[in-house]
């Protein structure tokens, strides 16, 4: 009966048509040295295979740092931050010059997109996002995405790129986000340590399970199996399969379209979420916390309610009216994010009272929900 499912879940690779394709640093830059220019044709070829086919492709790619460090005469990864953004910036350069290249040998074009967790936190900022990466699949051109590492600091961090790809996933509802990395798969154990680690073929993207089986990102490479798995989780919200893959194997994009069984495959765990509920669960960063009751976790987990004043225990941090904030239940585990109705003072004099006494309480007639059940996305 597993392998039954597995294979059915499989079908999806065989007949979707849009997918996002993440490669990491490991896979491009042989482990610090710079580019390693057969992949990236071969990585090119694959996807242009995949246009012929009237698939469309988004491209997120690691390794302007990578590359940076080679251009720069540099064996390892700074420790000043400073110094890593000029390796991006520098990096960059070569990095998409080498993809347009490729994609010019088969007729393709590519364009360059540069975002931050930022650009995507702001909801303006994030259909302008959608609308012109959308804009540019309709004219067949290839999307490659990659964190602006050169004007950031704060996104300099573990897993960056294996997050964008899944937001991205999320951003053009792509049916599938392939992250390709030097590993089979995820395994049960960690296989360069032990001979008996096995492939694990198939999972659910919200099994927290899987986490424990992750382990730790490589010298060059920001990310691990931990990101890749909880990008898993991310990309699910809006019904997007993931695999996990080696970039190693030759041919693996044409093969996984084929259906033929390689990594892992993470099906989505919960029904897909509206567009807008997308958003506010993949926002990285929130302004506040409100605790809430064994009650109010009950009614946003299963009747999809507002939140109201009389459900939230305490507040945390320093929010305005209409800011992210995020619900955690009794222990600290979170629960939802959302936008919020009341600044934090307010908050802080409403929590623990009924609707009713609002107006009395603030000496004014507001919304009746602390979240309206418009604005709250739950994510746990």
């Amino acid at each position: 009966m597993k392998h039954e499912a597995e294979t059915a879940d499989r079908s999806v690779l065989t007949h979707s048509t849009r997918w996002v394709i993440k490669v990491g640093t490991s896979l491009l830059t042989d482990f610090g040295a710079g580019l390693r220019r057969e992949v990236v044709e071969s990585l090119v070829h694959q996807i242009c295979r995949l246009l012929d086919e009237g698939m469309q492709v988004v491209l997120v790619s690691s390794g302007s740092i990578g590359e940076g460090m080679r251009r720069l005469g540099w064996e390892r990864r700074p420790d000043k931050v400073h110094r890593v953004q000029a390796a991006a910036a520098i990096g960059q350069i070569g990095l998409v010059h080498s993809y347009e290249a490729a994609f010019s040998q088969h007729g393709v074009h590519s364009a360059q997109i540069l975002l931050t967790h930022a650009d995507l936190a702001s909801r303006e900022r994030y259909l302008n996002a959608r609308h012109t990466i959308r804009e540019l699949l309709g004219l067949k051109v290839v999307p490659i995405v990659n964190e602006n590492d050169a004007v950031v600091n704060e996104e300099i961090r573990f897993g960056d790129n294996d997050t964008l790809a899944a937001l991205a996933a999320n951003l053009i509802e792509a049916e599938c986000l392939i992250l390709l990395t030097d590993q089979l798969g995820l395994f049960d154990s960690n296989p360069r340590h032990s001979d008996r680690a096995r492939l694990i073929r198939y999972g659910k993207a919200d099994d927290a399970s899987l986490l424990d089986l992750a382990g730790e990102a490589g010298a060059h490479g920001r990310g691990g199996m931990v990101t890749k798995v909880l990008a898993a989780e991310k990309a699910s919200r809006s019904g997007s399969c993931t695999v996990i893959a080696s970039g190693q194997e030759e041919d693996v994009l044409l093969r996984l379209r084929a259906g033929e069984e390689m990594g892992t495959l993470l099906s989505p765990g919960r029904g897909r979420i509206a567009a807008r509920k997308q958003w506010l669960a993949g926002q990285l960063r929130s302004n506040g916390r409100l605790v809430l009751d064994n009650g109010a976790v009950n009614v946003l987990r299963k009747a999809g309610k507002s939140l109201l004043p009389v459900g939230v225990t305490a507040v945390e941090g320093d929010f305005t009216r209409g800011e992210i904030v995020t619900c955690v239940d009794s222990q600290g585990l979170e629960i939802a994010r959302g936008l919020v109705n009341y600044n934090s003072d307010e908050t802080r004099k409403i929590i623990g009272q009924p609707s009713r006494s609002i107006e009395q309480i603030l000496g004014y007639s507001g919304e009746s929900e602390l979240i309206h059940r418009d604005n709250i996305a739950v994510t746990a």
